[in-house]
């Protein structure tokens, strides 16, 4: 009886290193209205926030109570959030189910 074998390529070490490079800011529109930036910068942290919940096991939102998004931010080094931040993550959870 034959025996396949599995042989896997190596991954250059150029394409391992920049396929889990962090993408390039870019300047935010100018001319936008102060309550657009507020809101926009919320977005983007309480998307963080969820990511890394998610990543920590927490995959109901009943579970990401306050007290659970602010330690999670301080573990990953943003200040903590809102009451309103957390709902947003709390609802990033529940709509990403």
């Amino acid at each position: 009886m034959a025996v396949a074998t599995l042989i896997s390529k190596p991954v250059s070490a150029s394409l391992s290193s920049s396929m889990y490079q962090p993408l390039k800011k870019k300047p935010l529109p100018a001319g936008q209205p102060r309550e657009w930036y507020v809101s926009h910068n919320r977005r983007l942290k309480a998307m963080r926030l969820a990511i890394a919940l998610l990543d920590s096991g927490v995959y109901h939102p009943a579970t990401a109570d306050n007290r659970t998004i602010r330690a999670t931010a301080e573990n990953i080094g943003i200040h903590p959030p809102s009451d309103t931040t957390c709902r947003m993550v709390r609802a990033l959870i529940r709509y990403g189910r």
